[in-house]
């Protein structure tokens, strides 16, 4: 699946918060100054043709809907980061995550017994 642009996961949350829309009730949650309708119609076929949206016409217009997950793109997301800047470990991903301090030794303790007990 295709990466997204920092706009097009903008588009996302608002489908995954909302729902199915029309491109014009896209532009009605923007706030001020609002984005042009032909830009992110532009950016819904995008999304669409990367495999993210569907449509559903209706006469000549078209209601799109997420086809991705919010959860399926964050295992995407770090699937693709785990081989692109970690050979693929998850264990080196995680080492570094330990290393650098944004996960604490005792929080891994934690995740580990949780895992464990079955309650992850």
């Amino acid at each position: 699946m295709k990466r997204l642009t920092r706009k097009e996961e903008e588009v996302m949350q608002l489908f995954w918060q909302h729902g199915a829309m029309f491109v014009r009730e896209l532009v009605a949650l923007y706030p001020d100054p609002k984005p042009h309708f032909n830009t992110l119609s532009t950016m819904v076929r995008s999304l669409e043709a990367k495999g993210y949206l569907a449509h559903t016409a209706y006469g000549n217009t078209y209601q799109y809907h997420a086809v991705v997950s919010e959860t399926e793109l964050g295992g995407n997301t770090i699937k693709g980061a785990v081989s692109r800047y970690f050979e693929n470990s998850y264990l080196t991903a995680v080492s570094a995550l330990v290393r650098e301090e944004k996960i604490s030794v005792e929080e891994l303790k934690h995740l580990i017994e949780q895992i464990e007990k079955g309650n992850n």
